[in-house]
Protein backbone atom coordinates (compact mmCIF):
# COMPACT_ATOMS: atom_id res chain seq x y z
CA UNK A 1 0.00 0.00 0.00
CA UNK A 2 1.54 3.43 -1.05
CA UNK A 3 1.54 6.38 1.52
CA UNK A 4 0.41 9.74 0.69
CA UNK A 5 2.84 12.38 -0.27
CA UNK A 6 2.29 15.23 1.96
CA UNK A 7 5.49 17.78 3.60
CA UNK A 8 4.19 16.54 6.97
CA UNK A 9 6.53 13.30 6.40
CA UNK A 10 9.73 16.03 6.36
CA UNK A 11 9.24 16.75 9.75
CA UNK A 12 8.41 13.14 11.03
CA UNK A 13 11.56 11.55 9.19
CA UNK A 14 13.70 14.49 9.86
CA UNK A 15 12.82 14.44 13.89
CA UNK A 16 13.45 10.86 13.73
CA UNK A 17 16.99 10.47 12.17
CA UNK A 18 18.55 14.31 12.83
CA UNK A 19 16.51 14.70 16.31
CA UNK A 20 19.71 16.36 17.89
CA UNK A 21 20.81 18.46 15.18
CA UNK A 22 20.12 22.10 14.20
CA UNK A 23 16.60 22.77 12.67
CA UNK A 24 16.05 26.46 13.53
CA UNK A 25 18.30 29.51 14.32
CA UNK A 26 15.75 32.54 14.76
CA UNK A 27 18.23 35.43 16.70
CA UNK A 28 19.28 34.23 19.78
CA UNK A 29 17.12 30.77 19.48
CA UNK A 30 18.51 27.89 18.14
CA UNK A 31 16.11 24.55 17.93
CA UNK A 32 17.19 21.16 17.45
CA UNK A 33 14.72 18.89 15.06
CA UNK A 34 13.34 16.85 18.35
CA UNK A 35 12.34 20.60 19.88
CA UNK A 36 10.75 21.81 16.23
CA UNK A 37 8.69 18.52 15.78
CA UNK A 38 7.63 19.35 19.83
CA UNK A 39 6.93 22.29 19.11
CA UNK A 40 4.95 22.59 15.75
CA UNK A 41 2.43 19.49 17.76
CA UNK A 42 1.97 22.11 20.48
CA UNK A 43 0.78 24.48 17.97
CA UNK A 44 -1.38 22.19 16.13
CA UNK A 45 -2.77 21.10 19.78
CA UNK A 46 -3.43 24.95 20.71
CA UNK A 47 -5.11 25.22 17.19
CA UNK A 48 -7.46 22.70 17.99
CA UNK A 49 -8.27 23.98 21.49
CA UNK A 50 -8.90 27.45 19.91
CA UNK A 51 -11.97 25.60 17.83
CA UNK A 52 -9.91 24.73 14.64
CA UNK A 53 -11.11 21.83 13.06
CA UNK A 54 -10.69 20.29 9.61
CA UNK A 55 -10.39 22.42 6.25
CA UNK A 56 -10.44 25.28 8.55
CA UNK A 57 -8.24 28.12 7.13
CA UNK A 58 -5.35 29.63 9.56
CA UNK A 59 -3.69 33.02 8.46
CA UNK A 60 -0.44 33.95 9.67
CA UNK A 61 1.04 37.50 8.99
CA UNK A 62 4.62 37.77 10.48
CA UNK A 63 7.77 38.29 9.58
CA UNK A 64 10.19 35.07 8.39
CA UNK A 65 10.72 33.27 11.90
CA UNK A 66 9.48 30.68 14.05
CA UNK A 67 6.11 31.46 13.87
CA UNK A 68 5.58 31.02 9.66
CA UNK A 69 7.83 28.31 9.55
CA UNK A 70 6.69 26.17 12.45
CA UNK A 71 3.01 27.40 10.75
CA UNK A 72 3.68 25.45 7.53
CA UNK A 73 3.61 21.87 9.48
CA UNK A 74 1.58 22.71 12.60
CA UNK A 75 -1.28 23.74 10.64
CA UNK A 76 -1.75 21.05 7.77
CA UNK A 77 -0.89 18.69 10.68
CA UNK A 78 -4.57 19.23 12.08
CA UNK A 79 -6.30 19.18 8.79
CA UNK A 80 -6.06 22.98 8.64
CA UNK A 81 -5.42 25.46 5.76
CA UNK A 82 -2.86 27.74 5.71
CA UNK A 83 -3.13 31.10 4.59
CA UNK A 84 -0.14 32.98 4.29
CA UNK A 85 -0.77 37.21 4.13
CA UNK A 86 2.03 39.60 2.74
CA UNK A 87 3.56 41.65 5.28
CA UNK A 88 3.58 44.65 2.75
CA UNK A 89 -0.20 45.20 2.17
CA UNK A 90 -2.01 47.71 4.22
CA UNK A 91 -5.14 46.99 6.29
CA UNK A 92 -7.40 47.36 3.96
CA UNK A 93 -5.72 45.17 1.52
CA UNK A 94 -5.15 42.15 3.88
CA UNK A 95 -9.01 42.45 5.32
CA UNK A 96 -9.99 41.97 1.61
CA UNK A 97 -7.73 38.90 1.66
CA UNK A 98 -8.99 37.14 5.30
CA UNK A 99 -12.70 37.92 3.99
CA UNK A 100 -12.42 35.98 0.61
CA UNK A 101 -9.97 33.14 2.30
CA UNK A 102 -12.67 32.64 5.67
CA UNK A 103 -9.88 32.44 7.97
CA UNK A 104 -11.46 31.79 11.44
CA UNK A 105 -8.12 32.83 13.11
CA UNK A 106 -5.44 35.25 12.28
CA UNK A 107 -2.31 34.78 13.89
CA UNK A 108 1.36 36.97 13.93
CA UNK A 109 3.34 39.07 15.35
CA UNK A 110 3.26 43.15 15.91
CA UNK A 111 2.47 43.07 12.12
CA UNK A 112 -0.99 41.87 13.35
CA UNK A 113 -1.94 45.15 15.78
CA UNK A 114 -2.90 47.57 13.23
CA UNK A 115 -5.65 45.06 12.43
CA UNK A 116 -7.45 44.71 15.59
CA UNK A 117 -8.41 48.45 14.43
CA UNK A 118 -10.63 46.83 11.90
CA UNK A 119 -12.16 43.99 13.18
CA UNK A 120 -15.54 44.65 12.77
CA UNK A 121 -14.67 44.75 8.82
CA UNK A 122 -12.74 41.25 9.10
CA UNK A 123 -16.18 39.65 10.63
CA UNK A 124 -15.49 35.90 9.90
CA UNK A 125 -12.20 36.22 11.69
CA UNK A 126 -12.92 35.04 15.00
CA UNK A 127 -10.13 35.46 16.85
CA UNK A 128 -6.64 37.90 16.61
CA UNK A 129 -3.64 36.39 18.36
CA UNK A 130 -0.94 39.35 18.74
CA UNK A 131 1.55 37.07 21.51
CA UNK A 132 2.38 33.74 19.46
CA UNK A 133 4.46 32.26 22.73
CA UNK A 134 1.37 32.68 25.14
CA UNK A 135 -0.71 30.92 22.28
CA UNK A 136 1.57 27.88 21.93
CA UNK A 137 1.84 26.92 25.83
CA UNK A 138 -1.68 26.25 25.72
CA UNK A 139 -1.22 23.54 23.53
CA UNK A 140 -0.12 19.83 24.45
CA UNK A 141 2.58 17.56 22.64
CA UNK A 142 2.16 15.65 20.65
CA UNK A 143 -1.03 15.95 18.71
CA UNK A 144 -2.64 13.06 16.36
CA UNK A 145 -2.30 13.92 12.63
CA UNK A 146 -5.19 14.23 10.65
CA UNK A 147 -5.48 11.50 8.02
CA UNK A 148 -4.82 13.66 4.76
CA UNK A 149 -5.04 12.99 0.94
CA UNK A 150 -3.03 13.94 -1.59
CA UNK A 151 -4.77 16.54 -3.13
CA UNK A 152 -6.60 18.37 0.26
CA UNK A 153 -5.70 21.79 -0.15
CA UNK A 154 -2.71 22.43 2.34
CA UNK A 155 -2.27 26.27 1.55
CA UNK A 156 -4.01 29.33 -0.17
CA UNK A 157 -1.55 32.00 -1.43
CA UNK A 158 -2.75 35.09 -2.94
CA UNK A 159 -1.63 36.69 -5.74
CA UNK A 160 -0.41 40.12 -5.90
CA UNK A 161 -3.67 41.06 -7.94
CA UNK A 162 -2.11 41.43 -11.15
CA UNK A 163 -5.64 41.08 -13.01
CA UNK A 164 -6.98 44.04 -10.37
CA UNK A 165 -8.11 41.78 -7.50
CA UNK A 166 -6.29 39.23 -5.68
CA UNK A 167 -6.77 35.77 -6.20
CA UNK A 168 -6.68 32.75 -4.16
CA UNK A 169 -3.90 30.06 -5.44
CA UNK A 170 -4.84 26.55 -4.00
CA UNK A 171 -2.01 24.68 -2.96
CA UNK A 172 -1.94 20.72 -2.13
CA UNK A 173 -0.61 18.32 0.01
CA UNK A 174 0.75 16.21 -3.33
CA UNK A 175 1.99 19.36 -4.79
CA UNK A 176 3.87 20.89 -1.73
CA UNK A 177 5.54 17.63 -1.72
CA UNK A 178 6.79 17.27 -5.15
CA UNK A 179 8.01 20.80 -5.57
CA UNK A 180 9.68 20.57 -2.23
CA UNK A 181 11.65 17.62 -3.87
CA UNK A 182 12.16 19.64 -6.79
CA UNK A 183 13.92 22.28 -5.18
CA UNK A 184 16.08 19.66 -3.03
CA UNK A 185 16.92 18.06 -6.52
CA UNK A 186 17.69 20.89 -8.76
CA UNK A 187 19.73 23.38 -6.26
CA UNK A 188 21.67 20.48 -4.68
CA UNK A 189 20.29 20.58 -0.80
CA UNK A 190 21.39 18.02 2.03
CA UNK A 191 21.76 17.52 5.69
CA UNK A 192 24.71 19.85 5.32
CA UNK A 193 22.96 22.59 3.88
CA UNK A 194 22.29 25.60 5.57
CA UNK A 195 19.78 27.71 4.40
CA UNK A 196 19.11 31.41 5.43
CA UNK A 197 15.44 33.01 4.75
CA UNK A 198 15.88 36.19 2.65
CA UNK A 199 12.69 35.08 0.84
CA UNK A 200 9.59 35.98 2.37
CA UNK A 201 7.76 32.52 3.45
CA UNK A 202 4.20 34.28 2.80
CA UNK A 203 5.73 34.08 -0.66
CA UNK A 204 4.91 31.33 -2.28
CA UNK A 205 5.19 29.64 0.86
CA UNK A 206 8.67 30.40 0.15
CA UNK A 207 8.74 28.10 -3.21
CA UNK A 208 8.13 25.34 -0.83
CA UNK A 209 11.89 25.74 0.86
CA UNK A 210 10.03 25.44 4.24
CA UNK A 211 9.16 21.53 3.24
CA UNK A 212 12.46 21.16 1.26
CA UNK A 213 15.03 22.11 3.89
CA UNK A 214 12.76 20.56 6.48
CA UNK A 215 13.01 17.60 4.18
CA UNK A 216 16.44 16.71 3.85
CA UNK A 217 17.56 17.77 7.52
CA UNK A 218 19.20 21.17 6.55
CA UNK A 219 19.50 23.99 9.26
CA UNK A 220 16.98 27.36 8.57
CA UNK A 221 18.37 30.78 9.80
CA UNK A 222 15.51 32.85 10.00
CA UNK A 223 16.41 36.61 8.96
CA UNK A 224 13.16 38.93 9.98
CA UNK A 225 13.99 41.70 7.08
CA UNK A 226 16.76 41.79 4.61
CA UNK A 227 19.58 43.90 6.08
CA UNK A 228 22.70 43.44 4.40
CA UNK A 229 25.29 43.61 7.17
CA UNK A 230 23.28 41.22 9.17
CA UNK A 231 22.69 38.54 6.31
CA UNK A 232 26.08 38.80 5.96
CA UNK A 233 27.03 38.53 9.33
CA UNK A 234 24.89 35.16 9.64
CA UNK A 235 26.56 34.37 6.32
CA UNK A 236 29.39 33.54 7.63
CA UNK A 237 28.56 32.91 11.26
CA UNK A 238 26.27 29.81 10.14
CA UNK A 239 28.06 28.97 7.35
CA UNK A 240 25.13 29.79 4.65
CA UNK A 241 25.00 27.61 1.82
CA UNK A 242 21.87 28.51 -0.10
CA UNK A 243 19.85 31.70 -0.28
CA UNK A 244 16.75 32.66 -2.20
CA UNK A 245 15.10 36.33 -3.17
CA UNK A 246 14.14 39.14 -6.04
CA UNK A 247 17.74 40.29 -8.06
CA UNK A 248 17.39 43.96 -5.53
CA UNK A 249 17.96 41.10 -2.76
CA UNK A 250 21.02 40.30 -4.69
CA UNK A 251 22.24 43.36 -5.10
CA UNK A 252 21.64 44.76 -1.64
CA UNK A 253 24.36 41.97 -0.47
CA UNK A 254 26.99 42.35 -3.45
CA UNK A 255 27.00 46.20 -3.13
CA UNK A 256 27.70 45.41 0.53
CA UNK A 257 30.23 43.58 0.26
CA UNK A 258 32.23 45.00 -2.52
CA UNK A 259 32.09 47.93 -0.45
CA UNK A 260 33.71 46.33 2.33
CA UNK A 261 35.97 43.80 0.27
CA UNK A 262 33.97 41.06 1.39
CA UNK A 263 34.16 37.44 -0.38
CA UNK A 264 32.97 34.04 0.65
CA UNK A 265 35.49 31.52 0.59
CA UNK A 266 32.95 28.81 0.13
CA UNK A 267 30.76 28.89 -3.01
CA UNK A 268 27.32 30.52 -1.83
CA UNK A 269 24.21 28.90 -4.39
CA UNK A 270 21.60 32.07 -4.70
CA UNK A 271 18.42 31.42 -6.43
CA UNK A 272 16.59 34.78 -8.03
CA UNK A 273 13.55 35.03 -9.90
CA UNK A 274 11.70 37.75 -11.48
CA UNK A 275 13.51 40.06 -13.70
CA UNK A 276 17.37 38.47 -15.11
CA UNK A 277 19.76 39.44 -13.20
CA UNK A 278 21.99 41.85 -15.66
CA UNK A 279 25.80 40.86 -15.97
CA UNK A 280 26.59 43.64 -14.18
CA UNK A 281 24.84 42.00 -11.31
CA UNK A 282 26.38 38.42 -12.18
CA UNK A 283 29.73 39.43 -12.20
CA UNK A 284 29.34 41.29 -8.94
CA UNK A 285 28.28 37.89 -7.56
CA UNK A 286 30.73 35.99 -8.68
CA UNK A 287 33.26 38.57 -7.69
CA UNK A 288 32.38 38.06 -3.76
CA UNK A 289 31.27 34.17 -4.36
CA UNK A 290 28.15 33.85 -5.52
CA UNK A 291 26.62 31.23 -7.45
CA UNK A 292 23.03 32.50 -9.16
CA UNK A 293 20.52 29.90 -10.18
CA UNK A 294 18.03 31.86 -12.10
CA UNK A 295 14.46 30.25 -12.28
CA UNK A 296 11.00 31.26 -13.35
CA UNK A 297 7.20 31.06 -12.38
CA UNK A 298 4.29 32.18 -10.56
CA UNK A 299 1.95 32.08 -7.51
CA UNK A 300 0.58 29.67 -9.30
CA UNK A 301 3.21 27.01 -10.09
CA UNK A 302 4.12 26.82 -6.48
CA UNK A 303 6.88 29.21 -7.40
CA UNK A 304 9.63 28.14 -9.56
CA UNK A 305 8.03 26.58 -12.60
CA UNK A 306 11.43 26.43 -14.84
CA UNK A 307 15.53 27.09 -13.86
CA UNK A 308 18.24 27.98 -16.48
CA UNK A 309 19.75 24.35 -15.96
CA UNK A 310 23.40 25.11 -16.45
CA UNK A 311 25.96 23.43 -18.38
CA UNK A 312 29.85 22.98 -17.59
CA UNK A 313 30.60 23.96 -21.34
CA UNK A 314 29.29 27.26 -20.84
CA UNK A 315 31.35 27.78 -17.52
CA UNK A 316 34.10 29.01 -20.40
CA UNK A 317 32.36 31.18 -21.74
CA UNK A 318 32.68 35.17 -21.88
CA UNK A 319 31.03 37.16 -18.64
CA UNK A 320 28.21 38.75 -21.17
CA UNK A 321 27.84 35.49 -22.51
CA UNK A 322 27.01 34.17 -19.35
CA UNK A 323 24.67 36.73 -18.29
CA UNK A 324 23.10 36.03 -21.64
CA UNK A 325 22.58 32.91 -21.28
CA UNK A 326 21.57 33.00 -17.59
CA UNK A 327 18.49 34.96 -18.22
CA UNK A 328 16.69 32.92 -19.82
CA UNK A 329 13.96 30.86 -18.27
CA UNK A 330 14.81 27.64 -19.06
CA UNK A 331 13.61 24.94 -19.06
CA UNK A 332 10.92 22.62 -16.66
CA UNK A 333 12.27 21.32 -13.08
CA UNK A 334 12.74 17.82 -12.37
CA UNK A 335 9.47 16.97 -11.23
CA UNK A 336 7.78 18.96 -14.15
CA UNK A 337 9.08 16.65 -16.84
CA UNK A 338 8.50 18.49 -20.14
CA UNK A 339 5.08 20.05 -19.04
CA UNK A 340 5.91 23.43 -20.18
CA UNK A 341 5.57 25.03 -23.62
CA UNK A 342 5.32 28.35 -25.68
CA UNK A 343 2.18 28.13 -27.26
CA UNK A 344 0.46 30.27 -30.11
CA UNK A 345 -3.08 31.58 -29.99
CA UNK A 346 -5.06 28.29 -31.46
CA UNK A 347 -2.73 26.17 -28.74
CA UNK A 348 0.10 25.02 -31.69
CA UNK A 349 4.44 25.20 -30.68
CA UNK A 350 5.75 28.22 -32.09
CA UNK A 351 8.77 27.46 -34.01
CA UNK A 352 12.18 27.18 -31.49
CA UNK A 353 13.82 29.96 -32.88
CA UNK A 354 14.20 32.76 -30.65
CA UNK A 355 12.23 34.90 -32.23
CA UNK A 356 8.47 33.81 -32.57
CA UNK A 357 6.72 35.21 -29.34
CA UNK A 358 3.60 33.20 -28.02
CA UNK A 359 2.37 32.41 -24.31
CA UNK A 360 3.88 29.98 -21.90
CA UNK A 361 1.85 27.75 -20.70
CA UNK A 362 2.45 24.94 -18.00
CA UNK A 363 0.41 21.81 -16.90
CA UNK A 364 1.85 18.84 -14.11
CA UNK A 365 3.16 18.51 -10.65
CA UNK A 366 3.71 22.27 -9.82
CA UNK A 367 0.63 23.88 -10.84
CA UNK A 368 -2.00 25.00 -8.90
CA UNK A 369 -5.10 23.08 -7.72
CA UNK A 370 -7.39 26.04 -8.58
CA UNK A 371 -8.77 28.83 -7.14
CA UNK A 372 -10.36 29.00 -4.59
CA UNK A 373 -13.78 30.22 -4.65
CA UNK A 374 -13.58 31.09 -8.64
CA UNK A 375 -14.43 28.90 -10.80
CA UNK A 376 -14.94 30.84 -13.50
CA UNK A 377 -10.95 31.85 -13.50
CA UNK A 378 -9.78 28.21 -12.96
CA UNK A 379 -11.95 27.28 -15.78
CA UNK A 380 -10.44 30.13 -17.99
CA UNK A 381 -6.48 29.24 -16.55
CA UNK A 382 -6.88 26.10 -17.77
CA UNK A 383 -8.42 26.63 -20.85
CA UNK A 384 -6.95 23.60 -23.35
CA UNK A 385 -5.89 21.90 -20.19
CA UNK A 386 -3.01 23.70 -19.85
CA UNK A 387 -2.50 26.54 -17.36
CA UNK A 388 -2.20 29.62 -19.02
CA UNK A 389 0.50 32.21 -17.73
CA UNK A 390 -0.23 35.46 -19.61
CA UNK A 391 3.66 35.54 -19.88
CA UNK A 392 5.05 36.41 -23.56
CA UNK A 393 8.24 34.71 -24.55
CA UNK A 394 9.87 32.58 -27.22
CA UNK A 395 11.52 29.21 -27.47
CA UNK A 396 15.15 28.64 -28.74
CA UNK A 397 16.57 25.73 -30.32
CA UNK A 398 18.03 24.22 -27.10
CA UNK A 399 13.75 24.38 -25.66
CA UNK A 400 14.90 27.24 -23.24
CA UNK A 401 12.78 29.58 -22.87
CA UNK A 402 13.23 32.89 -22.56
CA UNK A 403 10.43 35.69 -21.37
CA UNK A 404 10.13 38.85 -23.70
CA UNK A 405 7.32 40.35 -22.37
CA UNK A 406 4.71 40.40 -19.83
CA UNK A 407 0.81 40.10 -20.79
CA UNK A 408 -1.73 42.74 -18.41
CA UNK A 409 1.43 44.83 -17.86
CA UNK A 410 2.37 43.34 -15.17
CA UNK A 411 5.19 45.35 -13.54
CA UNK A 412 7.78 43.29 -10.85
CA UNK A 413 9.42 44.85 -8.18
CA UNK A 414 11.73 43.50 -6.11
CA UNK A 415 10.16 40.57 -6.80
CA UNK A 416 6.46 41.52 -6.18
CA UNK A 417 3.97 41.71 -8.95
CA UNK A 418 1.59 44.90 -9.30
CA UNK A 419 -1.36 45.17 -10.94
CA UNK A 420 -1.00 48.56 -13.22
CA UNK A 421 -4.51 48.16 -12.91
CA UNK A 422 -5.42 48.69 -9.39
CA UNK A 423 -2.62 50.94 -9.34
CA UNK A 424 -4.73 53.25 -12.01
CA UNK A 425 -8.50 52.75 -9.76
CA UNK A 426 -6.45 54.06 -6.94
CA UNK A 427 -5.34 57.52 -9.17
CA UNK A 428 -8.97 57.87 -10.96
CA UNK A 429 -10.09 57.92 -7.37
CA UNK A 430 -8.43 61.42 -7.21
CA UNK A 431 -10.76 64.57 -8.20
CA UNK A 432 -8.34 66.00 -10.09
CA UNK A 433 -7.11 63.10 -12.07
CA UNK A 434 -9.22 62.50 -15.42
CA UNK A 435 -6.86 59.95 -17.19
CA UNK A 436 -4.74 57.77 -15.65
CA UNK A 437 -2.03 54.74 -16.91
CA UNK A 438 0.80 52.82 -15.20
CA UNK A 439 3.73 51.52 -16.90
CA UNK A 440 7.07 49.85 -15.74
CA UNK A 441 10.12 52.23 -15.46
CA UNK A 442 13.82 50.80 -15.08
CA UNK A 443 14.83 51.23 -11.95
CA UNK A 444 18.53 49.99 -10.81
CA UNK A 445 17.81 48.61 -7.56
CA UNK A 446 14.35 47.42 -7.74
CA UNK A 447 14.03 46.06 -11.63
CA UNK A 448 11.14 48.12 -12.07
CA UNK A 449 9.07 50.30 -10.78
CA UNK A 450 5.28 51.93 -11.42
CA UNK A 451 6.08 55.47 -14.00
CA UNK A 452 2.22 57.24 -13.79
CA UNK A 453 0.91 58.89 -16.57
CA UNK A 454 -1.64 61.59 -15.76
CA UNK A 455 -4.01 63.96 -17.13
CA UNK A 456 -5.51 66.10 -15.04
CA UNK A 457 -9.47 67.36 -15.31
CA UNK A 458 -9.76 71.29 -16.49
CA UNK A 459 -8.36 74.19 -14.34
CA UNK A 460 -7.04 71.03 -11.70
CA UNK A 461 -3.86 71.72 -9.89
CA UNK A 462 -1.97 68.53 -8.12
CA UNK A 463 1.52 68.05 -7.50
CA UNK A 464 3.28 64.91 -8.27
CA UNK A 465 4.23 64.85 -4.83
CA UNK A 466 0.73 64.92 -4.05
CA UNK A 467 -0.40 61.72 -6.10
CA UNK A 468 1.94 59.32 -5.08
CA UNK A 469 0.96 59.97 -1.10
CA UNK A 470 -2.55 59.52 -2.09
CA UNK A 471 -1.74 56.28 -3.82
CA UNK A 472 0.31 55.70 -0.43
CA UNK A 473 -2.44 56.51 2.31
CA UNK A 474 -4.49 53.73 0.29
CA UNK A 475 -1.75 50.84 -1.30
CA UNK A 476 0.73 49.08 0.19
CA UNK A 477 3.87 51.72 -0.67
CA UNK A 478 5.65 49.24 -3.14
CA UNK A 479 2.88 49.54 -5.27
CA UNK A 480 2.79 53.06 -5.69
CA UNK A 481 3.77 55.47 -8.61
CA UNK A 482 7.59 56.08 -8.18
CA UNK A 483 7.30 59.38 -10.76
CA UNK A 484 4.34 60.77 -11.86
CA UNK A 485 4.24 62.47 -15.86
CA UNK A 486 1.29 65.02 -16.75
CA UNK A 487 -0.52 65.46 -20.12
CA UNK A 488 -2.13 63.86 -22.87
CA UNK A 489 -1.97 60.36 -22.97
CA UNK A 490 -2.00 58.78 -26.31
CA UNK A 491 -4.90 56.53 -27.68
CA UNK A 492 -5.89 54.34 -30.43
CA UNK A 493 -8.26 55.36 -33.20
CA UNK A 494 -10.46 53.55 -30.92
CA UNK A 495 -9.92 55.46 -27.77
CA UNK A 496 -7.50 52.66 -25.53
CA UNK A 497 -4.39 54.33 -24.27
CA UNK A 498 -1.59 53.10 -25.73
CA UNK A 499 0.87 51.60 -23.06
CA UNK A 500 3.47 50.85 -25.63
CA UNK A 501 4.19 54.35 -26.62
CA UNK A 502 4.24 54.98 -23.10
CA UNK A 503 6.27 52.19 -22.22
CA UNK A 504 8.77 53.65 -24.76
CA UNK A 505 8.67 57.24 -23.19
CA UNK A 506 9.23 56.00 -20.07
CA UNK A 507 12.16 53.72 -21.00
CA UNK A 508 13.25 56.83 -22.97
CA UNK A 509 13.27 58.91 -19.69
CA UNK A 510 14.73 56.85 -17.75
CA UNK A 511 17.82 56.44 -20.18
CA UNK A 512 17.81 60.41 -19.98
CA UNK A 513 17.83 61.05 -15.93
Amino acid sequence: MKSVLTPLEFLARSAAVYPSCTAVVDGGRRLTYGEFQQRVHSFGAALQQAGIAEGDRVAVLACNSLLTLEAHFAVPLIGAVLVMLNIRLQSAELATILNHSGAKILIGDDLVLPLLAIAGEIPKVERIVTNYEEFLRKGTSPVAPHPVAEDDVISINYTSGTTGAPKGVMYTHRGGYINAIGEVVEHGLNNRSVYLWTLPMFHCNGWCFPWAVTGVGARHVCLAEVKAEVAVDLIEKEGVTHLCGAPVVVRTLTEHCLRRGIRFQSRLKMVTAAAPPPPAVIRAAEEIGIEIAHVYGLTETYGPHSVCAWHTEWDCEPLEKRAQLRARQGVPYVVAGTDMRVVDQEMHDVPADGRTMGEVVMRGNNVMLGYYRDPEATEAAFRGGWFHSGDLAVMHSDRYIEIRDRAKDIIISGGENISSVEVERVLYEHPAVLEAAIVARHDDKWGEVPHAYVLLKEDSIVTAEELIEFCRSRLAHFKCPKAVHFGPLPKTSTGKIRKNVLRAQSRAAAEGG
